[in-house]
């Protein structure tokens, strides 16, 4: 729990801004969320969320491009797996190439040619992950950049600052990521310092009427945690709600188990994005559980791996009885890829180390993901989804490795 005084701050906090958050503000009709159906067996939901840049239909997977470009592929191919909405990760590009020449660019929008809505998140994530590089301090943390080892500074008031120069349609707070596993206490202080973070990103956030912010949850593991987490964030009456701190060194049960306590606690009224979650199953296991957004890097990192998402499951190109299997990745597929090329000449590809294997491969996982979130929209939609459910879960359960 809060300590006295950071709960009474915390309270004074959120009196003085429900005044600027309110209904009459531009951001609760320039960033809208209007749910469509939600499925009584499950809490499975269908919406759509309304940005600057268009609308983006839920449940949405939504393509990593960390350094403003999706790995190997370039953005008219991104749009060609159909791909609504993209990230792009504000740590990375504070370093490169600057947040301050990608504003004087016009916003990662003009600076990409990427004319759909982008989901900015906070770096929070990056830096934790630095470990011996970082220094947590009330203010934020200091880190050494992880590839010239120089020192920079990052906390909820310069994330802010970062992601508004950036223009995203959808912003991340800078929240504290503990890893798995981790002791109740080592998990209070991360939930805590998240908290106070949040209250800060909020007061600090310079573009409320075009940039949806959205608070995170964590908690780690424990439930009662993630229940008072759940209570101080969407005290703030933001566009957006996310689960944070899952798929961070926890066992598979243990992610099901923290998604499907804690989505249905969150606003009905509101999108709900579950973090760094990817793979079929994964996507098909949170949709159940009344997640509508979710993003991984999986889909590119396997492509470069060699591998791709199917109907019989994860197929390892590398090995040699892909040789001479003349037909497509998935027959049902009809991403650029499943159209054009065979299995055997995606082995070949990768087995002989050609960019353009990690390409066509990334083309499909990409577009493999979408299509699941899009099947699943159609189920809910139709009042089917808990026999589509079923059916995938037959078909994907015991493909769940990452």
């Amino acid at each position: 729990m809060f300590s006295e005084r950071h709960n009474f701050a915390h309270i004074l906090l959120i009196v003085g801004l429900s005044a600027c958050y309110g209904s009459s503000m531009p951001v609760e009709t320039a960033l809208k969320f209007e749910l469509q159906a939600v499925c009584p067996w499950s809490g499975a939901r269908a919406g759509v969320f309304t940005t600057p840049h268009g609308a983006v239909e839920t449940p949405v997977f939504m393509p990593v491009g960390t350094n403003a470009t999706v790995k190997s592929l370039t953005y008219e191919q991104v749009d060609a797996t159909g791909a609504q909405i993209v990230l792009a990760n504000s740590y990375h590009l504070f370093l490169r190439p600057g947040h301050e020449l990608v504003k004087r660019a016009g916003g990662l929008h003009a600076f990409t040619a990427w004319n759909k809505p982008i989901l900015t998140d906070s770096g929070g994530f990056q830096v934790f992950s630095l470990d011996s590089f970082r220094r947590i301090v009330e203010e934020g943390v200091f880190f050494k950049d992880h590839k010239d080892g120089k020192q920079h500074f990052i906390g909820p008031e310069r994330s802010m600052e970062i992601q508004n120069a950036l223009g995203a349609d959808i912003i991340m707070a800078f929240d504290d990521c503990v890893k798995n596993p981790c002791t109740h206490e080592e998990a209070v202080a991360s939930m805590e310092r998240t908290h106070r973070w949040l209250a800060v990103c909020v007061e600090k956030h310079a573009r409320p009427h075009d940039q949806a912010l959205f608070g995170i949850v964590q908690g780690s593991m424990f439930e009662d945690l993630r229940r008072q987490s759940v209570d101080v964030v969407t005290s703030f009456p933001l566009p957006g709600y996310a689960i944070g701190g899952v798929a961070v060194g926890e066992s598979r049960d243990v992610i099901e188990r923290i998604v499907l306590f804690t989505a249905p606690l969150l606003p009905e009224n509101k999108p709900r994005y579950l973090m760094g979650i990817g793979t079929p199953w994964d996507i098909a296991y949170a949709i159940r559980c009344g997640i509508d957004m979710f993003d991984c890097v999986s889909p590119t990192r396997l492509a470069r791996h060699g591998s791709a998402f199917s109907f019989e499951g994860r197929l390892a190109l590398k090995n040699a009885r892909f040789t001479e299997e003349f037909i497509p990745l998935d027959p049902d597929c009809l991403c650029y890829t499943c159209k054009n090329y065979t299995r055997a000449y995606l082995h070949h590809l990768v087995r002989a180390n050609e960019m353009s294997g990690a390409s066509l491969l990334s083309l499909h996982n990409i577009t493999y993901l979408i299509k699941e979130a899009r099947l699943a929209r159609a189920a809910i939609l139709e009042g089917r989804f808990k026999e589509y459910f079923e059916q995938v879960e037959l078909k994907l359960r015991g493909d769940i490795t990452a």
